[in-house]
């Protein structure tokens, strides 16, 4: 660049300017200060939680296979643009431009981190700064006159040295680290203590950011060996920890599906209390008060176990934490065709709806039934199972209590494809009528089939019959592995632990110094903090209380 252009140096020709190239070498050592900034480090943890809203505006292979499916069949132009690389879109967490962003955090946090130890280290071996030539700069600045005018100059600096003395030993009570300084200014010796404390402060704020440190890796270990599988099971029924007996699995790219232990689970009983009137609290009637799975677990070897879940108090097998985390009615169902022979005999779990357990459920019957014609076809019920019936002043239906004291079923039926001969996966707990003719509903002015436990009912065009056998209950398990989950657990209290330890320890500087005089000697007390710190002004007057006492 150019000198301004008044700028004279003799020869009367501006004179230029080179700067020398940076090169490979300078342009790294750029690159990587900028990375390990602290603003640095702020703008990549933003963007680390920009990045992963995509993740739920589609649906994740790793988390719901079937959508992806189905993305691809609603839009089969835009859906290979958004799967192919670098976009990614279907595999954001695993893509290479989200797992870039994470890198890049994660070395710009090991970059800002380790000069910090490296730097606090030195200072916690280090010696109190000098004190100020001027203290009364300082806050908390106050000094105390001791006039004897009868005094020798050795008397008055033997007074300087004890009171240098007492006043260090009373900060190193108060955890100061000290250090006795002499300085000979203008031909007058000042004898002063430097003291500092804090430097905790320092060590929890590292703590909190090594231990941040910690989470990430942990977080990133436990997503490449994570294992979640999710089972319902109806009483009386049993789940063994095979993967081929999950109804979803969540799963890290590099877990080892062999090591799943062999283990029997099977739910003998869900038993559910409710609040009811009786317990004086007329506005908590149907709430519940204890969820409780009587389960019975059978080890690899044949020995077998009574063990109870509850909510939030899991069952853990072999490390693995077994959760309950939903539960319902599962109304017992059987169907017979014109025949009477059994086509369908299962118990469907119906999902709750409100907290009186109002239900919505599907069943689908692929084979088996002749319509009207004698042709074969497909049959679909969907429905509503209200526990405790009561009816509405529009004439539906709902349920004013949670347990069984007036349980109804309500089935609409349709007859036609259910569309599972396509390979398309579909969902147990929906019905694709788009090929089906509704024979019983509202909306065609035909009554739906109303039953409770036991009733029998003729399906529409002589199809056969339908039985309400019983209504058992039934809970959803989620049996979880993440190797990482303790380690979590242990960096997360210690961040927590440094960031507390950080905002309660004060970073503080203290001076005590001696200055002798033709009839004495003053003593001038001040103290220098870094940050905030409101009490530091009493904590001067308090150390000058102390130290006239002990003088």
């Amino acid at each position: 660049m150019s000198r301004p252009s008044d700028f004279e140096d003799g020869s009367g020709a501006p004179v230029r300017v080179e700067s020398p190239e940076l090169g490979l070498k300078g342009w790294a050592r750029w690159f990587w200060r900028q990375l390990t900034s602290m603003r640095v480090a702020l703008i990549l943890l933003l963007l680390l939680a920009v990045a992963a809203i995509p993740g739920s505006l589609v649906p994740q292979r790793s988390a719901d296979p079937n959508g992806v499916i189905q993305y691809e069949n609603d839009h089969p132009k835009l859906f290979p643009i958004l799967d192919a690389f670098p976009i990614q879109a279907f595999d954001v967490y695993s893509s290479a431009w989200f797992s870039a962003i994470y890198l890049m955090l994660f070395v710009s946090l090991i970059g800002c981190v380790l000069p910090r130890i490296a730097h606090h280290w030195k200072a916690l071996r280090g010696t109190p700064p000098k004190t100020p030539a001027r203290l009364n700069r300082m806050a908390g600045f106050s000094e105390v006159r001791v006039s004897n005018p009868n005094a020798t100059a050795e008397e008055r600096e033997e007074f300087a040295t004890r009171a240098i003395d007492e006043a260090r030993a009373l900060l190193a009570k108060g955890r100061y680290r000290t250090e006795v300084q002499r300085v000979t200014r203008r031909g007058v010796t000042e004898i002063s203590v430097s003291a500092e404390r804090g430097y905790l402060r320092e060590t929890g704020n590292l703590l909190f950011h090594v231990a941040l440190l910690g989470v990430l890796v942990c977080v990133g270990v436990g997503t490449v060996f994570t294992f979640s599988g999710q089972k319902v099971l109806v009483e009386g029924e049993t789940m063994v920890n095979q993967l081929i007996d999950y109804d979803t699995v969540n799963a890290g790219p590099s877990f080892d599906r062999s090591s799943l232990d062999p283990f029997r689970l099977k739910l003998e009983s869900l038993d559910v209390s409710y609040m009811t009137v009786d317990d004086g609290n007329v506005s908590a009637i149907g709430q519940v008060k204890d969820y409780v799975a009587s389960m019975t677990l059978t080890d690899l070897d044949g020995t077998s176990s009574e063990e109870i879940i509850r909510v939030n108090h899991p069952l853990r097998v072999y490390g693995s934490p077994i959760y309950l985390i939903a539960n319902g009615y599962a109304p017992t169902l059987t169907i017979r065709d014109d025949k009477g022979k059994i086509v369908y005999s299962e118990s469907m779990p119906f999902i709750p709806q409100d907290t009186n357990l109002t239900s919505l459920g599907v069943v689908k019957v692929p084979y088996g039934i002749t319509n009207a014609k004698g042709e074969p076809t497909q049959l679909g019920l969907r429905g509503f199972f209200y526990p405790t019936k009561s009816d509405l002043d529009s004439g539906a239906f709902t349920s004013s209590f949670p347990d069984l004291e007036n349980p109804v079923l309500t089935l609409d039926v349709f007859e036609g494809d259910l569309g599972i001969d396509n390979g398309m996966p579909q969902s147990v707990y929906a019905l694709n009528t788009d090929g089906m003719e509704q024979l019983t509903g509202r909306a065609i002015d035909k009554k739906s089939l109303e039953l409770k436990i036991g009733d029998v009912v003729d399906l529409p065009d002589g199809m056969g019959t339908l039985t309400f056998e019983a209504a058992p209950r039934y809970a959803s398990f989620d049996v979880m592995r993440n190797p990482a989950q303790v380690g979590i657990l242990v960096f997360a209290l210690l961040s927590l632990g440094g960031l507390i330890w950080s905002l309660f320890v004060a970073r503080r500087r203290m001076w005590v110094k001696a200055l002798q005089t033709e009839d004495g000697v003053v003593l001038q007390y001040a103290a220098l903090a870094r940050g905030d710190d409101p009490v530091l002004e009493r904590a001067v007057e308090e150390l000058r209380d102390s130290h006239g006492e002990r003088l």
